[in-house]
């Protein structure tokens, strides 16, 4: 198993990469915001089901097996909009970014050692010529 690790990110496509660099950046903030509430938790993952499931309505074609990964991501991203969303109420934070320098630089450093690794990888994932 560990050995498929690698491989993975040694091979995501732009586009996970750019959906991978999106979860490093809510599991910063979430981290630097944690708030142990139960009820934001419930709140979110209720507002992950009811909405996941309209864009799992939305994107299926009749007949043909939805992906399992997709499926995941299509209830995973609410539920990481409306958490982030809840945590970051009244921090001012603009748009998506901290008041901080500091906790800006965590987040964009965070994603920048992400990015060197996934770069690492994609090296090594690549066939010799």
């Amino acid at each position: 198993m560990p050995s498929r690790v690698p491989q993975y990110f040694g091979t995501l496509t732009k586009g996970r990469i750019v959906l991978w660099c999106y979860a490093v950046w809510y599991v910063v903030n979430v981290a630097l915001h944690f708030d142990p509430r139960l009820r934001l938790w419930i709140t979110s993952l209720g507002l992950s089901g009811i909405i996941g499931f309209a864009l799992l309505l939305s994107t299926r074609t009749p007949g043909v097996k939805t992906d399992g990964w997709v499926t995941f991501r299509l209830f995973l991203m609410p539920f990481c909009v409306s958490s982030f969303a809840a945590l970051v109420k009244d921090a001012g934070y603009l748009l998506i970014f901290p008041p901080t320098l500091r906790e800006n630089a965590i987040g964009f450093g965070a994603i920048a050692t992400f990015l060197a690794v996934v770069t690492l990888l994609r090296r090594r994932a690549r066939p010799s010529p």
